[in-house]
């Protein structure tokens, strides 16, 4: 009998890729993910390149602009890209940038003294990942086009006239097949990361507008981008917003701390350049710029960038600045006998309030990762540690006014770690002795597989025993919160644990709190807030957020927190069923069945079987009335889970084939600081104009 042949594993089973077949096959490797932050990450990898331009002091002006139909522009007035034949590709160094990995001026010579690209493959991966790009760059008195579909040149770039100006425009449209979020561009965020990066290069004018609010058409914009190379207009028609700053960190500071009482009047600035000796005789040099201010609040609020590029998870410049400021407000604090010998000040203490900004500068520069989120270059610990260390002593000793300030909220921040480590013990002492291992009103799932296991937080009790009748017993768990839980965003953690409802969903967690938090430990992977779609439930799932927001933060970052998208609307047509949870998605529904729907049509009761209008028909002067039935949909408005029955709770709300949730991300920490100090906090002023501001854009229950 003859043996089955196995398929092998050999030579042929080794796939090789091509160009930039590799960054549309693995596109996250490359942009970290092709959800609305992938997206976005397009943007920023071609400014980036602009705006090394301008850091290497070759330009002045960038100009974004979002167009209708997905497009996306940027133009700088900078050298422009190298039009030359490139010797070892063959082609042009323009058609070579945007379609070899890999390939650009940020790797040695005299392409890039500093600049926030290090893999140089930030425009070749925009190219892949797009329908369409076009390249046009003015240089040496004239003007030069290439486009590109999914990657691959459409011709070989042709030299299409003369021009006076310098500098390059890429203009790209996003592969919705890559991007299946769709091509949505958020104008707050983009305007947010801009807003940053002016900030960070001193001279810089940035301009932004959003075209596709322009009222124009496709022929109207086409004619605008055929006619001008930079398109930014006061008089134009659109949102618009220009950027430029002098102050460098010290003005961001300011601004991040606008909604935020100060307790030092100056706020602290110093940038220089350190040299290192770590490699070799002629040394590695780092550029350092810090600023810091302390305020009354009992957040932190510590920003780092590297060659201008945003670190979201720090690094080394990171652990070097948090090493010497603690090591620096130590010594201090004992040398001026504000404390005593045996007090000393941890980490967390002296973070406590803070908002730092921390930018490096390297030629050769280390991230971990292509998206850049943490700096892994060593010698940036050792050059801010000295250069920060350095200035932040001699500012301690030139104001000591200043200093006593800050000494007196460390102080502040130590009494209340040691009252809240205290209060903690205690309380989770006090569980242990007593068997409290769950809340008694947490009705847990049968599962103990966190990956498998769900918790709805729910409104009241009246919710909550509705959900657990319309539960998955093996895998949901249901928690109800009694009103509305504290709000934490100005207490500490002796008081936040001191509330019943907050412990309660603490313990249900699993994971404990502050410096014993522990992710590993978290009992569900997924955590649903399920909330009544009014007021009152907005305002209870905005203080749960801001609880996870600051205490469970990895929570967030990890994925794991959902709010429940309850229907709006139940109809009835029928024997069909269905549930709409938009006004959009009701009315399309209308419009399918041919109905149009009156004012009093909305119930807020139980089903009426016999919904029915009857309509008198006049026939001519000779015919008799008559009358005929019509099935009128029934159409009931939801208004909270708890007028939900069981069934309809579990089906709409629950059944993990049917419902809709919306996962709950961090897409700007300073930005979310920032609504969460404004709704959350103690500043009227400012709460008072956000809500006047954004009256227009409420939905109101009455």
């Amino acid at each position: 009998m003859a043996e089955k042949k196995q398929k092998g594993y050999d030579a042929d089973s080794i796939q090789v890729l091509e160009g930039l077949e590799p960054v549309r096959k693995r596109p996250g490797m490359y942009i970290g993910t092709t959800g609305p932050a992938g997206l976005h990450h397009l943007i920023w990898e071609v400014f980036d390149n602009c705006r090394d331009e301008a850091m290497g002091g070759h330009s002045d002006r960038i100009e974004v602009a979002l167009l209708p139909d997905g497009y996306m522009r940027i133009v700088d007035n900078g050298r422009g890209m190298p039009t030359g034949l490139h010797p070892k590709t063959k082609v042009s160094a323009v058609e070579t940038i945007m379609t070899v990995l890999h390939a650009g001026g940020k790797f040695g010579g005299d392409g890039y003294k500093v600049s926030g690209g290090l893999h140089g493959v930030g425009a070749s991966v925009v190219n892949a990942l797009s329908i369409h790009t076009r390249v046009e760059v003015h240089q040496n008195g004239s003007k030069f086009i290439q486009e590109y579909e999914i990657g691959k040149p459409k011709y070989a770039l042709k030299k299409v006239g003369s021009s006076k100006l310098h500098g390059t425009i890429v203009t790209w449209k996003a592969d919705e097949t890559i991007f299946k979020d769709g091509i949505n561009y958020d104008w707050h965020t983009i305007v947010s990361h801009l807003r940053q990066q002016a900030y960070l290069v001193k001279g810089l004018t940035i301009n932004v507008m959003d075209l596709r609010e322009s009222g124009m058409n496709d022929k109207e914009v086409k004619r605008l981008l055929d006619d001008s190379v930079y398109l930014y207009d006061e008089n134009l028609v659109c949102p618009s917003m220009s950027f430029y700053f002098e102050g460098g960190l010290a003005s961001l500071v300011s601004f991040y701390n606008q909604t935020q009482k100060s307790i030092h009047k100056n706020v602290f600035y110093i940038e220089k350049d350190y040299t290192s000796k770590d490699k070799g005789a002629e040394g590695v040099n780092v550029g350092v710029e810090v600023a810091l201010q302390y305020t009354d609040d009992i957040n932190t609020r510590l920003v780092a960038f590297a060659n201008n590029t945003y670190n979201s998870e720090g690094g080394t410049h990171i652990t070097g600045f948090k090493t010497a400021l603690t090591r620096i407000l130590n010594t201090y604090a004992k040398k001026s006998n504000l404390v005593k010998d045996d007090e000393s000040f941890t980490g967390d203490d002296v973070l406590e309030g803070l908002c730092a900004v921390v930018s490096v500068k390297l030629q050769e520069i280390q991230f971990e990762g292509q998206t850049k989120a943490k700096l892994g270059s060593t010698e940036a610990q050792s050059a801010v540690s000295s250069i920060f260390g350095e200035a932040f002593t001699e500012f301690l000793e030139e104001n000591p006014d200043d200093a006593k300030q800050i000494i007196s909220k460390v102080v502040l921040a130590v009494r209340a770690r040691k009252a809240a480590k205290a209060a903690k013990d205690s309380i989770l002492r006090k569980g242990a002795l007593e068997g409290m291992t769950l809340p008694g009103k947490l009705s847990d799932c049968q599962s103990k597989k966190a990956e498998e296991s769900e918790l709805f937080i729910v409104e009241g009790d009246s919710a909550g025993g509705t959900a657990v009748q319309g539960r998955n017993r093996k895998t949901q768990a249901v928690l109800p919160l009694r009103g509305k839980i504290l709000n934490i965003e100005r207490a500490r953690l002796d008081k936040i644990l001191a509330s019943e409802q907050v412990r309660n969903l603490v313990i249900a967690l699993g994971t404990a709190i502050g410096d014993v938090f522990d992710i590993t430990k978290l009992r569900y992977h997924k955590v649903i807030i399920a909330t009544d779609a009014d007021v009152d439930g907005a305002h209870i799932r905005t203080l749960i957020l801001t609880l996870l927001y600051r205490y469970f933060r990895p929570l967030i970052e990890g994925g794991f927190i959902y709010v429940a998208q309850p229907p709006l609307y139940k109809i009835k047509y029928g024997k069909e069923v269905g549930y709409y949870y938009s006004d959009a998605e009701k009315d399309a529904y209308f419009k399918k069945i041919g109905y149009e729907q009156a004012d009093n049509d909305i119930k807020e009761g139980e089903d009426d079987t016999d919904n029915v209008e009857n309509i008198e028909e006049e026939g001519g002067e000779e015919s008799n009335s008559k009358s005929k039935i019509i099935k009128k949909p029934y159409i009931q408005r939801y208004k909270g889970l708890g007028e939900m029955n069981a069934d309809e709770l579990g089906e709409t709300t629950m059944d993990p084939t049917k419902r809709v949730l919306k996962q709950v991300r961090i897409d700007d920490i300073v930005a979310t600081d920032r609504v969460i100090d404004v709704l959350m906090g103690t500043d009227v002023p400012s709460r008072k104009s956000f809500i006047q501001s954004n009256a227009r854009t409420a939905r109101l229950d009455v």
